[in-house]
């Protein structure tokens, strides 16, 4: 029985960093801002370990550009877009989506995001 469990562990632990991996590529951005209105765009995740990443987005002629990290099914990002600083989280899907809500500092609202795998 403890060879099952550790057996179990030791799978349990290799299955995390593949699932972080899935992560990386381009995806379709959907998005709603503060006030309602639609924005898209496109965004790219570049995997820089197991677990964290570097994230860009082109939107609405804008571009960003900001850390992230994977836990499980939770996916966050800090970035900057100009002189200002946000912060979004995402879940992550079984179809490999990631649907968050996003926010910038010292602003009151938050918008919401769609990232879609191309």
């Amino acid at each position: 029985m403890r060879k099952l469990l550790l057996s179990l562990a030791v799978v349990g632990l290799a299955a995390g960093p593949a699932a972080a991996q899935s992560i990386g590529g381009k995806y379709t951005v959907a998005g709603t801002n503060f006030d309602g209105s639609k924005y898209g765009g496109e965004a790219t995740i570049t995997l820089t370990s197991e677990t964290t990443c570097t994230i860009h987005w082109e939107t609405g002629g804008s571009s960003s550009d900001g850390i992230c990290m994977r836990n499980d099914s939770a996916f966050s990002a800090g970035y900057v877009m100009g002189e200002e600083i946000g912060l979004v989280v995402y879940k992550v899907e079984d179809d490999g989506s990631l649907h968050g809500l996003w926010t910038i500092a010292g602003k009151n609202g938050s918008g919401t995001e769609v990232l879609t795998p191309k």
